[in-house]
């Protein structure tokens, strides 16, 4: 097979991990947006674009070093690195068959290392520190999430609550010689400081998703040689932008996913702690799953929630909060607070009835199922067709 044609060969399996990775991480960007009526859906997609390709192009080149040339000793020939690609998009399919976020990094990393443990060339101490960070990560973001869950939620949606009035956000003001844009006939000042905070926080996301995904789609052609990074990036950033303004659109309908029946403001917390983690990783060239920041952070966040001790002063005056509700997590209305004038205040809730077992095992299992069934059909592949240059 001539090179071009290899070449060609890859480059169409990058498309195909960009566009499937654009259709994923685009609705749990924007889907709150969207779902909030902010804005359009191919706005979002569109600030989607532009701010994974800002992610990719900064931070994301420090996740590229690391996928294209750390984890195993050698450089992933463009034959190799096509078949590195298949396995990633494979491990995509089967999370998106079962119907959990992708957990597209790790399956990334999975694949790689298949074929360093089938050369005798995977780096152990690199692949060792990933996979630590793996294990690091969900923690933080629970404890992040309980933490302002339990002590800071509360105060934040009383004074932040984000609402949104019936009618246009901003109007143009014709009365004279040119057009100024003015607040809408309802628009309050905290609405318009809400929506632009939820834009912002959108943003942020999309970056984040940039700086970690960019180089999955990638990393394989780059460390072959047969792709220069900055073209890489353009190519990852073009599929990654095709699936936000295609597939992506129905999943921005169900409001991000997992984000789907938590309040916006819940949500915007949620996407914050999430893309700061991936993003700090990610600038430590580490190659991370933002959704498992993120799902970690939802669940933390109703546990917090969920276990806040009710004071006598809040009873009174009403200011129970209400539970998540998101696939991942149950809250039982019929469980009282505790008494008014009791001396300690108790917990909302039993800890065993705050979760889903089965649905937060789902995520977790698939975070664990992805990267070793890429890990595995790599190395398999790699044992019984050796590829030239590894």
């Amino acid at each position: 097979m001539d090179l071009p044609i290899i070449l060609l060969v890859g480059v169409v399996a990058s498309i195909f991990v960009g566009f499937n990775i654009g259709g994923s991480s685009t609705g749990i960007a924007w889907g709150p947006s969207v779902g909030a009526g902010i804005l359009s859906k191919s706005a979002a997609a569109a600030l989607m674009t532009f701010f994974v390709f800002l992610g990719g192009w900064t931070v994301g080149r420090n996740v590229m070093d690391t996928l294209s040339g750390d984890i195993i000793t050698i450089a992933i020939s463009l034959e190799a690195g096509v078949a590195v690609l298949f396995f990633i998009g494979t491990g995509i399919l089967i999370a998106n068959v079962f119907g959990v976020p992708v957990p597209t990094s790790m399956t990334t990393v999975g694949s790689i290392a298949g074929l360093g443990l089938a050369t005798g060339t995977l780096n152990f101490d690199t692949l060792g520190r990933i996979v630590s960070w793996w294990v690091v990560t969900p923690v933080i973001g629970f404890w992040i999430g309980g933490v302002i869950g339990r002590y800071l939620y509360p105060a934040l949606n009383e004074r932040f609550e984000i609402v949104s009035t019936e009618g246009p956000l901003i109007t143009l003001d014709r009365s004279g010689t040119i057009p100024l844009p003015v607040l809408g006939p309802n628009t309050t000042r905290q609405e318009l400081v809400g929506t632009i905070v939820v834009l912002i926080i959108g943003c942020y996301m999309a970056f984040s998703a940039g700086a970690s995904n960019v180089p999955n789609a990638v990393a394989p052609l780059v460390s072959s040689g047969a792709l220069e990074v900055d073209s890489a990036i353009i190519i990852a950033t073009i599929a990654i932008g095709i699936g936000g303004f295609t597939i992506a659109r129905r999943t921005m309908e169900s409001v991000g996913t997992e984000l789907t029946d938590i309040p916006l403001l819940a949500a915007l917390l949620v996407m914050t702690v999430s893309a700061t983690i991936t993003t700090l990783l990610s600038n430590a060239g580490i190659p991370i799953s933002l959704v498992m920041a993120m799902v970690m952070t939802i669940v933390g966040l109703g546990w917090g929630r969920a276990t806040r001790p009710i004071s006598a002063r809040d009873a009174v005056q009403g200011k129970i909060d209400a539970q998540i509700e998101t696939g991942a997590l149950t809250a039982d209305p019929a469980v009282p607070a505790s008494a008014i004038g009791e001396p300690e205040p108790q917990e909302v809730l039993e800890v065993g009835d705050l979760f889903n077992p089965r649905a937060v095992a789902k995520y977790i299992s698939m975070w664990i199922i992805g990267p070793t069934v890429s890990l595995g059909l790599s190395y398999a592949f790699f044992v019984i067709v050796p590829v030239p240059g590894t």
